[in-house]
């Protein structure tokens, strides 16, 4: 019999066997390996994951803030740059009220006076002067005429 058992441990359907329980341990001793490296990348891919969520969360508000203020910057710019295009507005006219010729030309067509010597004229279309004064606002009209519109309206009893 110890023949037959030495016999029987080189026979090839035993080394096929044995061959065969050995690449199975090799083959689960690798899954093991493997799954144990991929719950590890796991926990790692979570803790990593975490990390980032919370810095995200974290950053979220100064970011937000701090776009926000670069708007705010941004307008406030161009509103300082508006006003500076106002005071030179503003200068230039001045600058324009100082020149005698200048403010005689807008006092005279904005008030009608006339100079010494000469004669004014206004011309007055009844046709255009009714429909005018319809669609002609307070604002643009010369002063003077709201000046009697008020005097005619004074005298006219309420109906």
């Amino acid at each position: 019999m110890a023949k037959a058992g030495t016999k029987d441990r080189f026979s090839t359907a035993t080394r096929l066997r044995l061959l065969g329980e050995q690449t199975a341990e090799r083959v689960y001793r690798s899954q093991t390996k493997r799954q144990a490296r991929r719950s590890r990348l796991t926990g790692r891919a979570a803790l990593l994951a975490l990390v980032l969520c919370s810095l995200v969360v974290a950053l979220a508000y100064p970011i937000r803030q701090y776009v926000s203020q670069r708007a705010e910057i941004d307008d406030l710019r161009r509103q300082k740059a508006e006003r500076h295009e106002d005071v030179e507005r503003l200068r230039d006219e001045k600058a324009r009220w100082q020149d005698d010729a200048y403010a005689e030309q807008r006092i005279r067509e904005r008030l009608h006076y006339v100079m010494p010597g000469e004669t004014g004229f206004t011309v007055i279309d009844p046709a255009a002067a009714t429909s005018r004064r319809a669609d002609q606002g307070a604002a643009t009209r010369p002063w003077y005429s709201n000046v009697w519109d008020g005097v005619d309206k004074a005298d006219r009893p309420d109906d």
